[in-house]
């Protein structure tokens, strides 16, 4: 005479359902960190060979200190620390020199 369950008791319909959904969650965000994490590990090795390159011979003129570059197609442009861009060719020679305006503001 042994008053033991059976087994396991049903659970109502309603929480049937809601396991049924928290599990079908979990399935998905593993596989969606997985698909994140896969897309990161082929996706970010290219990223780094394709960095420009400064040229040799880029030097700008006398007096002026670079303080950002930016490439385009066909030409670089150095801001200065004297607001200036300076725009280069690839081979270093100057395009165009803009003098940059700023607004002292309120």
């Amino acid at each position: 005479m042994t008053n033991t369950p059976d087994g396991e008791p049903d659970l109502p319909p309603s929480l049937r359902f809601l396991k049924g959904l928290v599990i079908t969650l979990m399935i998905t965000m593993i596989v969606g960190v997985i698909t994140v994490v896969g897309l990161l590990v082929t996706r970010m090795p290219d990223a780094r060979s394709a960095a420009p390159v400064l040229p040799e011979n880029l030097t700008l003129p006398e007096g002026l200190t670079a303080e950002a570059v930016t490439f385009g197609k066909g030409w670089i442009a150095v801001v200065t620390t004297s607001q200036e861009i300076v725009i280069l060719d690839r081979e270093g020679q100057m395009i165009q020199r803009v003098a940059v305006q700023t607004d002292a503001g309120p």
